[in-house]
């Protein structure tokens, strides 16, 4: 990591997936809660979907997703279990130019506290590509509080240090939200 530390905020464009084959924007609170903390932070959100668990179409959304300057950040919620549907990371995993393994072994310790040893069944990942942070993390709200409170938000904080993501992203493009009303895109 960089160790590059800014003496101001840099807010930054969040785009936000949730994998599941039963949610709906209508009901989805992992998403919720993920887009809820991105903006009370300062930061922007750009975008949010919900998608089946299909690899293909998650490929093909975050592939999109990277290919905007305009998004540093995309968040992914579900899909990371061992079920058959728990597809998120083989679709991911193939686009990064760099895997951040620190965040899944990380995410793994800190959820350890609320779901025992089952959080080995847990395959939370993160890695950067084109220049945009990827991080997929279980789908429960529970486990999205948890890598938010515990892992994310200090590092999409450019004052955070020794080092944070902020100065691996593409922010020459970030496009800043004026309140929070108009920080949400669909």
């Amino acid at each position: 990591m960089s160790r590059v530390k800014f003496e101001h905020f840099v807010p930054l464009n969040v785009a936000i997936l949730t994998v599941s084959n039963r949610r709906t924007l209508a009901d989805d609170s992992a998403g919720e809660l993920l887009q809820a903390r991105a903006l009370d932070a300062g930061h922007c959100v750009s975008a949010r979907s919900v998608l089946p668990a299909n690899k293909y179409q998650i490929r093909a959304t975050v592939s999109k997703w990277i290919a905007n300057d305009e998004i540093q950040v995309v968040l992914i919620s579900g899909g990371t279990g061992l079920t058959d549907e728990d597809v998120t990371p083989e679709a991911i995993e193939v686009l990064f130019d760099k895997s951040v393994d620190g965040f899944g072994e990380l995410f793994r310790h800190c959820s350890l506290k609320q779901v025992g040893y089952s959080t080995l069944q847990s395959r939370a990942s993160a890695g950067l590509a084109n220049k945009t942070l990827i991080v997929a993390m279980p789908g429960s709200p529970r486990a999205c509080e948890t890598a938010w409170d515990e892992i994310i938000s200090a590092q999409l904080d450019a004052r955070q240090g020794p080092c944070n993501f902020v100065p691996h992203l593409s922010t020459t493009n970030s496009v800043v939200c004026s309140s929070r009303e108009d920080s949400v895109c669909n």
